[in-house]
């Protein structure tokens, strides 16, 4: 008669479900640290065919205009009279709809040296080079180049 009223967990209960959502998490944190750098990945080989593919339409637009050359450069940092703009700090761009932030940070582009952009996740750093003379947005020697550019 003493257990018919009865309205809380044991400490036996308690324990248990306590063991049980331990082990849900070390299972679910390692695969959502996997699932983060797959979606940064993800979104470098988005940004890597949009950059080209703005390369190339902005080549046929000019090619229309009966100039023969490729842009300049592709970033508002660099000396660009022609205001195209691929990577720039707020996100606004010319030659595509939604600009690339460019950030220091993992998952991100940065500009390190003239026509040079690094790309770095936790697996390593593409790096990139933009060639204005063959307008060529091409991964120099890196591991994270073959995933980037398949």
């Amino acid at each position: 008669m003493l257990y018919a009223n009865k309205k809380a967990f044991t400490m036996i209960e308690l324990v248990f479900v306590i063991v049980v959502l331990g082990i849900l998490a070390s299972v679910a944190i390692p695969r959502f640290a996997v699932t983060r750098q797959d979606a940064q990945l993800a979104k470098a080989k988005s940004d890597v065919a949009a950059i080209r593919s703005a390369i190339i339409s902005e080549r046929q637009t000019r090619l229309f205009r009966g100039q023969s050359g490729f842009i300049s450069a592709i970033d508002n940092g660099a000396t660009n009279a022609e205001g195209q703009t691929i990577f720039d700090g707020n996100g606004t761009s010319v030659l595509l709809q939604y600009g690339i932030v460019t950030s220091a940070s993992n998952g991100h582009w940065m500009r390190t040296n003239g026509d040079e952009y690094t790309y770095t996740v936790a697996i390593g750093t593409a790096v990139f080079d933009y060639t204005k003379a063959t307008g060529t947005f091409d991964c120099v020697d890196s591991t994270v180049c073959s995933i980037l550019t398949d």
